[in-house]
């Protein structure tokens, strides 16, 4: 525990940094995979194929080779950046798959008269779906959503591989690899580091699906 009462600073900074890639990821893939989603359930064909085609790719690839591309596949065609950029992006990309499925399961929940009558009254697609289907779809997936959302804080840790410098897992890999601390001790500290992330998530959506309960 010495160890990470003496490196308590270090732990706080990369408390911080893994938080800012969390909070911009979990931002970033549900605004991505609820468009996604749209596009899958879309009328026009080739949204649809796109929409199939990115739940196809990003679902079945590994998230390292996402991470490796956006690490060192990106600058290569000229996009250049902050690795801290780079991990989000993958995070973004390969969370918003799952994501999508997790939205379009709620979308599909809902019962197909609901549309149809948003569609009667004049609404067009869009529109029925942003204003009549997605608020219904999106109180039934909150659950999913949170397993998604918890399961991308933990992939942060590999984002941070990748040279996020700073955050949680970097500091592990500082305090054991550059200044020969003891291994156990170091990853309890990263261990608590993420156990004061995920669980307030938990509780935080376990709140908002009883909300959202007594609403409906």
């Amino acid at each position: 525990m010495n160890v990470i009462i003496d490196n308590f600073p270090l732990y706080l900074n990369g408390f911080l940094q893994t938080l800012r890639i969390c909070a911009f990821a979990a931002v970033g893939s549900l605004v991505l995979g609820t468009v996604v989603a749209g596009f899958r359930v879309s009328p026009v064909p080739p949204l649809r194929w796109v929409g199939t085609a990115w739940v196809t790719v990003f679902r079945n690839c590994p998230l390292t080779v996402v991470l490796f591309f956006c690490a060192f596949g990106l600058p290569e065609i000229g996009v250049n950046g902050a690795y801290f950029w780079f991990g989000v992006t993958g995070l973004v990309l390969y969370t918003s798959a799952f994501v999508c499925e997790a939205v379009r399961s709620g979308i599909n929940s809902v019962p197909a008269g609901q549309a149809e009558a948003a569609r009667a009254v004049g609404l067009t697609f869009s529109q029925s779906l942003s204003s009549v289907v997605l608020p219904q779809a999106l109180r039934t997936v909150v659950p999913p959503l949170g397993s998604v959302i918890i399961a991308m804080i933990k992939n942060s840790a590999i984002a941070g591989a990748f040279g996020i410098g700073g955050d949680l897992f970097a500091v592990g890999d500082t305090l054991t690899s550059a200044r020969g601390e003891a291994a156990l001790p170091v990853l309890l500290g990263v261990v608590i580091g993420y156990l004061v992330i995920t669980i307030p998530s938990g509780l935080l959506l376990g709140w908002v699906e009883r909300k959202v309960a007594i609403a409906r």
